[in-house]
């Protein structure tokens, strides 16, 4: 069974989707059906909070990648990016043994963002693109945010 609740966010709605005690998915709209928030639903959403509040540089929840073992295999690396850093497209390509271009769509694919932070993954020379609601703006904010994007 899926469950999802939309919080409010200094980039606007976010909802979170969490299925068999774990979460899977974070979009940026609005729910459509309205559900009863699960103590992990809310948990997730407490950790957001904290986060945009800036006292919070580290999520702890059980977080599900569906896909490919690549996929799974980039968002782990993301994961693995600290907070207030960031990584090029490149630097992953290399750990993965994969092709850079490969490594940017499985990072526009993520099905977690924020959670799993692609907003930390760069280009050689500097911001590119973003799947989230407001594109590069959203990446730039979330940069910013964590003290990596001094612009």
């Amino acid at each position: 069974m899926t469950a999802c609740l939309t919080i409010d966010s200094p980039l606007g709605p976010l909802t979170l989707h969490a299925q068999d005690g774990a979460i899977t998915a974070l979009t940026w709209e609005e729910a459509t059906d309205a559900q009863a928030p699960t103590p992990l639903l809310q948990e997730a959403a407490a950790q957001l909070a904290a986060y945009f509040d800036g006292r919070l540089t580290r999520f702890d929840l059980p977080l599900r990648v569906e896909g490919s073992d690549f996929q799974k295999a980039v968002c782990a690396q993301m994961s693995a990016i600290p907070y207030g850093e960031t990584r090029t497209y490149g630097d992953l390509a290399r750990a993965l043994g994969q092709p850079a271009q490969a490594v940017g769509g499985a990072c526009g694919a993520n099905p977690i963002p924020i959670l799993i932070p692609c907003h930390r993954v760069v280009g050689a020379n500097g911001l590119t693109g973003f799947s989230g609601a407001g594109g590069v703006e959203t990446k730039a904010a979330l940069l910013r945010l964590e003290g990596a994007l001094l612009i």
